[in-house]
C-alpha cells in the first residue's frame, strides 16, 4: 500500500461518513414545525419522569414524518421504564439534559434502551440452502436494492473460548453486502463456510439518512451485585444511514459494586452508521467469578457494535482519563466488517468475535490500547498507543487473523516497564478454537516511534516485534491444532528511544519460518 493512497476501507468509511453528513447538511430550509416532547406533556424539571411523554412525541413524529426536538432548558428524567422511544425521524436534542436512573431499575428492564433507532424497512428471510463458500461472489438471489445478509449456521461452532470466560462456542455467523443480483460487496467478503445455513437474513439499506445530534446524557450508575447482568440503557442503533453526533454521555454514582453495561451508543445488525463528535465514558471495572471458577473483570462498554457494516467513529472524545485503568476500555465489537476510528481519543478498540478490515487514524489509545482478531486488513496510521501491547491478538479467541496488517507513521510507549512487545498473543496449539488459526500473514511497519525510555529493565536488548506466543515451545514441541506464524515482516523507518534496534522476538524458534526485513 503506497503512502499516497488510503485504503479501500478507509476511503469507504470516509465516503459513507461525508455522504451522510453531505445529506443530512442539504435539508431545505422551510423545514415543518418539529414535535416537542412538551407537547406530549413533559416537564422537563428534572424530577418528573418524562419518558412516557418522549415515547409518545416520537410515535407521533414517526406517523406524521416530522422530526423531534428538545427544549434547550429542560432537564428530562427517564426512571423506570417497559418500553423505548421509537426513532424514525431526524432528532434535535439540543442543549436539553437527560438524567437516565439506573439505580431504580427493575432487573427485567434493564435491557430496555432510552431510544431505539429503527428502519422504515422490515427485515425479511430468504430461502437460502449452503454450501456458501468464503470469498463466494454471488450468493444466487436477487433483491430490490443494496441489502445486508447475515447468515447463520447453528450446527457449526466458532469462538470456542479459552481461558477464565471458557464457553463452548457461538453459532457459525457472518454478514456481508449485496446488490440487487447478488453480487457480494468486495469490501465485504464471506469469511467463513456455511455447509448449512439455518437462518438467512436480509436488511434493506435504502432508507433514508437520519440524523440525532445534541443532548447532554448522565447515566446514574446501577447498584445491582456484580454479576454478568448486563445493563443496556441508552440509543440502540437498528436502523441503516444513521448519524449520531454532538452528543455527550457521562456517568455518575459508581460505587464499589455494579452489574457492567454493553454500551450507551450500540449499533446492531445495520449498515452505514456514523458516530461523531460524540463525548464517551469509560465504566468502572467490576470483578466477579468467571465461568472457570475463577475470578475475572467484567468487560463493560460506552461503545458496543454487533453484526453492523460500515461504522465509523470520528472524532470522540472520553470524557475522563483514557489512562484510568480502573476503568474498562470504552468499545466492543462482534461480527463487524469495516470498522474506522478517526481522530479518536479513547481508552481502548476492541474486536471481540472477528472483526474483518479495520482501521484506526489520526487517533490516541489509552491505557487498554488495541484487542482484535479477524480478518482482512488492519491498518494503524497516524496514531499513538498506550498499553502493554501496541496491538493484543487476543488469546481466548485464538489470536487470530487472516489478512495482513499495515502500521504507518506511529508512536507506541509501552506500560510494560521490563520489556516491550508490538504484538501480543498466546496460543498453545492445544485448543480447538472451532477454526484454523493464524497470525498475520505479512505485517508492514514503516514509520514507528518506540519510547523505552522508562524500561528499568538491565537486561534489556531492545524491543521486540513479537511477544512470546507460547513459553512451553521447544524443538520437539507438539501443536495439536497448528498455529500458522507470519510470513513476512518488513521493518523500515523505526526509532526508539533508547537507540536499541527493533528484534523480531525473544524466541525466534517460534518465528523460524517467518522472514524478518529491515529497509534503509
Amino acid at each position: 500500500m503506497k503512502n499516497s493512497k488510503k485504503s479501500l476501507l478507509t476511503a469507504t468509511l470516509l465516503s459513507t461518513a461525508a455522504i451522510l453528513a453531505q445529506d443530512a447538511a442539504s435539508k431545505p430550509q422551510s423545514l415543518p414545525s418539529p414535535v416537542r416532547y412538551e407537547d406530549f406533556g413533559a416537564k422537563g424539571d428534572g424530577k418528573t419522569d418524562d419518558h412516557k411523554a418522549i415515547i409518545a412525541a416520537h410515535d407521533y413524529a414517526n406517523v406524521h414524518h416530522l422530526p423531534v426536538k428538545a427544549d434547550d432548558n429542560a432537564v428530562y428524567y427517564i426512571g423506570d421504564t417497559d418500553a423505548s422511544a421509537i426513532v424514525k425521524t431526524n432528532v434535535d436534542f439540543g442543549k436539553a439534559k437527560f438524567i437516565i436512573d439506573d439505580s431504580k431499575v427493575s432487573a427485567d428492564r434493564r435491557n430496555k434502551a432510552v431510544f431505539q433507532v429503527l428502519p422504515e424497512k422490515e427485515k425479511y428471510e430468504i430461502d437460502l440452502k449452503g454450501p456458501i463458500k468464503t470469498g463466494q461472489k454471488n450468493i444466487g438471489k436477487t433483491f430490490p436494492g443494496k441489502t445486508m445478509i447475515i447468515l447463520i449456521n447453528d450446527k457449526a461452532k466458532h469462538f470456542i473460548r479459552y481461558g477464565a470466560n471458557q464457553n463452548k462456542g457461538d453459532k457459525a455467523t457472518d454478514c456481508f453486502l449485496v446488490d440487487e443480483k447478488g453480487n457480494v460487496d468486495p469490501t465485504t467478503p464471506i469469511v467463513w463456510d456455511f455447509e448449512n445455513i439455518t437462518t438467512a437474513t436480509a436488511y434493506p439499506l435504502d432508507d433514508k439518512p437520519i440524523t440525532l445530534q445534541g443532548g447532554h446524557f448522565t447515566t446514574i450508575a446501577n447498584q445491582a451485585p456484580s454479576k454478568y447482568t448486563y445493563y443496556s440503557r441508552g440509543i440502540q442503533v437498528f436502523r441503516p444511514n444513521t448519524i449520531i453526533r454532538n452528543v455527550t454521555h457521562l456517568v455518575t454514582g459508581e460505587g464499589d459494586h455494579g452489574a457492567p453495561y454493553r454500551g450507551f451508543y450500540r449499533v446492531n445488525d445495520c449498515a452505514n452508521v456514523v458516530i461523531q463528535d460524540c463525548i464517551v465514558t469509560g465504566h468502572r471495572t467490576y470483578r466477579t467469578i468467571g465461568s472457570a471458577g475463577r475470578p475475572v473483570s467484567m468487560g463493560t462498554y460506552d461503545l458496543s457494535a454487533n453484526r453492523s457494516i460500515n461504522v465509523a467513529f470520528i472524532n470522540l472524545k472520553q470524557s475522563n482519563s483514557i489512562m484510568d485503568s480502573r476503568c474498562w476500555g470504552v468499545l466492543a465489537t462482534n461480527y463487524c466488517k469495516n470498522l474506522l476510528y478517526e481522530n479518536c481519543t479513547v481508552s481502548r478498540f476492541d474486536a471481540h468475535c472477528g472483526v474483518c478490515n479495520a482501521t484506526i487514524r489520526n487517533s490516541e489509545m489509552g491505557h487498554a490500547g488495541i484487542n482484535l482478531i479477524g480478518f482482512g486488513t488492519f491498518l494503524l496510521e497516524n496514531s499513538k498507543i498506550n498499553g502493554r501491547f501496541m496491538l493484543n491478538l487476543r488469546s481466548d479467541y485464538g489470536s487470530f487473523w487472516r489478512g495482513n496488517f499495515i502500521i504507518r507513521n506511529c508512536t507506541y510507549v509501552s506500560r510494560n516497564p521490563e520489556e516491550i512487545f508490538l504484538i501480543g498473543g498466546n496460543n498453545s496449539g492445544k485448543h480447538n478454537f472451532g477454526y484454523e488459526c493464524k497470525m498475520p500473514t505479512n505485517i508492514t511497519i514503516d514509520g514507528l516511534v518506540i519510547d523505552d525510555k522508562n524500561i528499568n529493565n538491565p537486561k534489556y536488548q531492545g524491543p521486540c516485534v513479537f511477544a512470546n506466543f507460547n513459553k512451553d515451545f521447544n524443538a520437539k514441541y507438539k501443536e495439536d491444532f497448528p498455529y500458522i506464524r507470519p510470513k513476512q515482516v518488513t521493518v523500515k523507518n523505526v526509532k526508539t528511544t533508547s537507540g536499541k534496534p527493533l528484534r523480531l522476538a525473544n524466541d525466534l524458534l517460534f518465528f523460524q519460518n517467518t522472514k524478518f526485513q529491515t529497509l534503509p
